[in-house]
């Protein structure tokens, strides 16, 4: 109802929403968030980048009146171009500025009812942890004034990150299907702690950060040139240092995860 074209619904003819491929997508999206990590690296941490009222952008709070700042302007104007293009239509992305989507130039796709219909979203929290901890700790302190393309790298990152800690309700629909007698209970009792608590797995989640870990110091590092002695004790040099990308995941993102896992589940039986 929202397209300039054709408004009938095409199928999404790929398992990519498939239960079943919900481990390899969670694997494979720690690959774009490092990724977009050592991009978003390059740049120093251009602070006025994210300050209200410093860049002259045509954009404004609705209840404060306040120029926002020119991520806040970057990332709805992205949202934008995506929106027209149905990305918002999938129910594994999520619009930091749902409200202010434009109308379909694609018809929306079709997919199999995966999940349970809701309106989860933490982006506001996702946002304020980018900003608050994540950028500092991969970033040089100071302003190289390349503020249009270390923005383009926080979009990156950012929808990378929501996409994952979103991905939180596949996996809680998937450990539902699998044992309901054990949810059910649970749910009706709306105890979110002790459903925190089962779906909590310390040695997997050892196995996902010291996984992390590897990939960002096999992905980072930086590589030796022809001159330098392939057997050097010389200490390895990276773009984003591993530990830190290692403790984001143990953190920030399982956490997260958890939280919006717990957030689907106790709705999870709502009509």
């Amino acid at each position: 109802e929202q397209s300039n074209g054709d408004s009938s619904c095409a199928e999404d003819l790929s398992e990519t929403l498939s239960l079943d491929a919900i481990r390899a997508s969670l694997i494979r999206q720690e690959d774009s968030i490092i990724f977009g990590l050592i991009e978003r690296a390059q740049f120093k941490h251009n602070a006025a980048a994210y300050q209200p009222n410093k860049i002259p952008v045509p954009m404004f709070d609705r209840c404060s009146g306040q120029r926002c700042s020119f991520l806040e302007y970057y990332l709805k104007e992205s949202e934008q171009m995506h929106g027209k293009m149905r990305r918002y239509t999938s129910p594994d992305e999520l619009a930091f500025y749902p409200r202010s989507l434009p109308a379909l130039v694609l018809p929306p796709l079709k997919f199999p009812p995966t999940l349970k219909p809701n309106n989860i979203s933490i982006n506001d929290e996702i946002l304020a942890l980018y900003l608050d901890e994540i950028v500092p700790a991969i970033t040089q302190t100071g302003d190289d004034n390349n503020y249009g393309s270390t923005c383009m790298n926080d979009v990156t990152c950012l929808q990378a990150l929501s996409k994952r800690i979103h991905y939180g309700k596949f996996v809680a629909e998937a450990k539902f299907l699998s044992d309901p007698d054990k949810y059910i209970p649970l749910i009706e009792a709306q105890d979110g702690s002790a459903i925190l608590e089962s779906l909590t797995y310390p040695a997997v989640e050892r196995k996902v950060v010291n996984r992390v870990f590897r990939k960002a110091a096999s992905y980072g590092q930086e590589i030796m040139d022809e001159s330098t002695d392939v057997d050097s004790n010389e200490k390895p040099q990276y773009k984003v240092e591993p530990e830190t990308v290692a403790n984001l995941y143990d953190k920030w993102i399982m956490p997260l995860t958890k939280k919006v896992q717990v957030k689907y589940l106790l709705r999870r039986l709502d009509q």
